[in-house]
């Protein structure tokens, strides 16, 4: 495969080709959750895009370091400077310690990506476990002069630092248009410009969580523990960070701040990733608009804007059959046709465990038009993931594939017209990238194939026995678990229902 891997970064609005800094090694960050409630599909969303660029990445030949916070501290209210920590408030309203909300939702997160089939990364850093490396870099940055102590809370001096970097050039925003914008505020509480953000806020009386450093105990703002993470995990320039889009202003802007600030070098990360959002009627999914759905909710159907339950892998492919950079607008229609896509690429797999080459083909002339219509076939599926990850493409260009699997597998084309190579090609593509690429996987319980080879058999019995009542009676039933009997010339068959 000669195509080379292109993606879209935020920070130069345009897509360039992946090359790393230290081949054949990555560094990738991902910005995590902040685990005070259940994940919803906004959540899946972002795992799984880059649960697919991790993959993908490793599948084409690079030694990844992923690293994926979780974010357990220092996260307010509306994401603000003031107002009270989220992991806390809901302690105080459960009689809990914020560390036994950290804990529970971070197991329901990892529990519901094991689901989706969400590789887990190879780091995971917790804020809290982390002030160390916060204070320092909160100290470098004050004796870089980009940083000021006010009343034992510490704020980044965007103006300071705007004199000689561009504050906004990852978002697109100009300072002077921010500070039109919030002039009205200028001039009070703590902060020198209303742009200041906290890097280390001083805990007020009833405030839990708190640590000692050297301007007053406190906590870390929500912004630095991302910098001062990937820093240490990945070193101060790495290949890729990666995030919502909701994130790019202002968390993804002041982590650029705060690196360059506190290390005197340019962009903390090479590449800027940014998958798009997920709407309900063309509104954001989230909790703080109250209209997002959990995922717990998704699998189980319990859910008012549900129809029915659905299965986690129907979940993933609904999220990877659209770009990652395009929004995603939820509906049950969307779900469903999802599901049906899913089964298709399902069947796909199960008939390719079928057919094989065989040991003494036929002496029959390989088809030359034929084999070059499989070889483009494959490397269109290739194709589609080189172009920005182009998941929904690369679909697409599956389904081109399993349409000649198929014709393989019921006789319309002779496996003889194929050389072993372009048979190879063919069932590497497609099994590589439905499975260990996009991650999705067939969902059953227990040994599926032997049962169904039992059900089939008494099928058969009753068929030759013409007992067409039990005939019925078994079809309708495996229809009921979403499978369909097919009686075919070469013998009877199933299939996952589309």
């Amino acid at each position: 495969m000669q195509q080379k891997l292109n993606l879209y970064n935020t920070l130069t609005r345009k897509k360039e080709e992946f090359i790393p800094l230290h081949p054949p090694f990555v560094g990738m960050y991902l910005c995590g959750p902040t685990v005070y409630g259940e994940p919803h599909l906004g959540h899946a969303r972002s795992a799984v895009t880059f649960d697919v660029l991790y993959r993908y990445l490793k599948y084409i030949g690079y030694k990844v370091r992923f690293v994926r916070n979780i974010t357990d501290v220092g996260h307010l209210e509306n994401d603000a400077d003031e107002g009270e920590d989220k992991i806390q408030k809901l302690a105080k309203l459960e009689h809990l310690e914020p560390m036994e909300v950290v804990q529970h939702y971070t197991n329901v997160y990892h529990q519901d990506l094991d689901k989706l089939n969400v590789l887990r990364p190879d780091i995971e850093p917790r804020a809290s476990g982390h002030i160390i490396e916060q204070i320092q870099m909160v100290q470098e940055i004050i004796d870089n002069g980009m940083a000021y102590e006010s009343n034992g809370s510490v704020y980044f001096d965007v103006p300071a630092y705007n004199k000689n970097h561009n504050y906004g050039k990852l978002s697109g925003r100009v300072i002077e248009d921010l500070m039109a914008n919030t002039r009205s505020t200028e001039g009070q509480g703590e902060k020198r410009s209303p742009l200041d953000f906290a890097l280390w806020k001083k805990a007020s009386p009833t405030h839990i969580m708190r640590w000692p450093s050297p301007w007053s105990d406190g906590f870390p703002g929500w912004h630095l523990e991302c910098s001062a993470m990937s820093r240490k995990y990945l070193g101060t320039t790495f290949d890729i960070h990666g995030g919502g889009l909701d994130l790019m202003f202002p968390h993804h802007e002041c982590e650029i701040a705060q690196s360059q600030a506190s290390n005197n070098h340019t962009d903390a990360a090479k590449y800027w990733v940014h998958n798009n959002m997920i709407t309900v009627n063309g509104q954001k999914m989230g909790k703080s608009l109250g209209n997002f759905i959990n995922l717990s909710e998704l699998f189980s159907g319990n859910h008012k804007m549900l129809e029915e339950k659905y299965s986690p892998m129907t979940i993933r492919f609904f999220i990877l059959q659209a770009h990652y950079r395009s929004t995603l607008d939820f509906s049950n229609e969307a779900l469903q046709a999802a599901r049906k896509g899913y089964t298709k690429l399902m069947n796909g797999l199960n008939v390719l465990k079928k057919i094989s080459y065989p040991e003494d083909p036929a002496v029959i002339e390989p088809d030359g038009k034929l084999n070059e219509e499989l070889t483009k076939l494959a490397e269109e599926c290739y194709r589609g993931m080189n172009d920005d990850l182009n998941t929904a493409r690369t679909i697409a260009s599956l389904f081109n594939l399993l349409k000649k699997i198929n014709g393989l597998y019921l006789g319309q084309i002779k496996i003889e017209q194929l050389t072993r190579g372009t048979f190879d090609t063919m069932r590497e593509t497609y099994q590589e990238l439905v499975v260990n690429v996009l991650g999705l996987q067939e969902e059953q319980i227990g040994d599926m194939d032997e049962m169904l080879s039992l059900v089939l058999n008494f099928y058969k019995e009753a068929k030759e026995a013409k007992a067409y009542d039990k005939v019925d009676a078994i079809r309708a039933e495996l229809k009921k678990q979403g499978i369909v009997i097919k009686d075919m010339k070469t013998g009877i068959d199933w299939a996952y229902e589309e």
